[in-house]
């Protein structure tokens, strides 16, 4: 199964100075519990961003121009490429924003956090996609100081 994993704003913000621009507690809780044990797929500067490979999950980093390896990390010049590395396993895509792009077409689930904020600066956005394709259910709330709720899509046959 190949799914798609991301936290955007009220105004589609998915990143800001190459940073995710909000930090809440209990947020990424989800990610975690989701990609553990699975193979997460992302962009060089997503990786860069984390700084390390993500634990207990295998890493595939996309680059063109940067080799990754390690314990649990390797890169792929492409989605494709990607994808073929990690045939037959659960996929989660972590972004960035080209990833995300390349592989709406392909995804069979997202799992997208609402974040309840408007970022005013934010310099990277969650693509354009025809909700129509999916079944959307809405989950459950969280937050305390700043609201997020969890929405799923999952592609109609």
């Amino acid at each position: 199964m190949i799914s798609l994993i991301v936290a955007r704003s009220k105004n589609n913000v998915i990143g800001k100075n190459g940073n995710i621009p909000w930090k809440i507690k209990g947020e990424q809780r989800q990610f975690r519990e989701l990609t553990t044990g699975n193979v997460v797929i992302m962009g060089r500067k997503s990786y860069e961003e984390i700084g390390r490979p993500l634990p207990n999950r295998m890493n595939i980093v996309v680059s063109t121009t940067t080799e990754y390896q390690g314990d649990n990390l390797v890169s792929a010049k492409s989605l494709e490429d990607a994808l073929l590395l990690a045939k037959g396993q659960d996929v989660y895509i972590a972004g960035g924003y080209g990833l995300f792009k390349e592989a709406l077409s392909l995804v069979d689930k997202m799992y997208i956090t609402e974040v309840e904020l408007i970022v005013e600066d934010g310099d990277t956005f969650f693509p354009e996609f025809d909700v129509a394709e999916f079944d959307v259910m809405i989950g459950e709330t969280f937050g305390e100081e700043v609201k997020y709720t969890r929405t799923y899509y999952t592609r109609k046959k």
